[in-house]
């Protein structure tokens, strides 16, 4: 399996923004549900938000109204866009299926502090 590529993250004060990008192989991306995971140090790995082959979209309770999920289906491209970043955001974030079922790639670290 290829692994997907994120990027995006970095080091931003509370209260602003990132936007990552996962680049995934046609055969992860094409008609599958995608979504962005987080893992905090010492955390298990948690999803974030979640979005379908159609577009619908899910997210945590914790990022709801904050995060945005999106994708390009010509680029096999999935989004996330993070406004009113909080300190307790800082994770490593990954994109994967809906349901974990590939490899997962490095991630890209986002820490929020001031």
């Amino acid at each position: 399996q290829v692994q997907p590529v994120e990027s995006g993250g970095g080091l931003v004060q509370p209260g602003g923004s990132l936007r990552l990008s996962c680049a995934a192989s046609t055969s992860m991306f094409r008609f599958r549900d995608m979504a962005w995971y987080r893992q905090a140090p010492g955390k298990q790995r948690e999803l974030v938000a979640s979005i379908t082959a159609g577009g619908m979209t899910n997210y945590a309770d914790s990022v709801k109204g904050r995060f945005t999920i999106s994708r390009d289906n010509a680029k096999n491209t999935v989004y996330l866009q993070m406004n009113s970043l909080k300190p307790e955001d800082t994770a490593v974030y990954y994109c994967n299926t809906a349901r974990a079922s590939y490899s997962w790639g490095q991630g890209t670290q986002v820490t929020v502090s001031s």
